[in-house]
């Protein structure tokens, strides 16, 4: 069964930094197309990145280019998000998603940038 369950959230500071999580079972990460998504409170999904194929091309939404970084790591069967330099409007819930798991279907982790 393929499963993937995400951690690493939390409150931070703007300008400060976090790398999030998703441990996946039932499949190795680099199978498969993988993609974090987010959604912000009163808002709909929207896509931050993904990592494709077995050579990990990335991706990234335009404008968070240069201040998130999507990886991941084979032998700990992990995708991961850092993100620094954060701001107020990175505030949401963020997902992972692959195949059949899709976005908002899993726990999330729960990002807030406050001061």
């Amino acid at each position: 069964e393929v499963q993937l369950e995400e951690s690493g959230g939390g409150l931070v500071q703007p300008g400060g930094s976090l790398t999030l999580s998703c441990v996946a079972s039932g499949f190795s990460v680099t199978s498969r197309a993988m993609d974090w998504f987010r959604q912000a409170p009163g808002k709909g999904l929207e896509w931050v990145s993904g990592i494709y194929g077995a050579g990990g091309s990335t991706h990234y939404q335009n404008s968070l280019k240069g201040r998130f970084t999507i990886s991941r790591d084979n032998a700990k069967n992990t995708l991961y998000l850092q993100m620094n330099s954060l701001k107020p409007e990175d505030t949401a819930m963020y997902y992972c998603a692959t195949g059949d798991v899709v976005a908002g279907s899993t726990q999330g982790t729960r990002v807030t940038v406050s001061s």
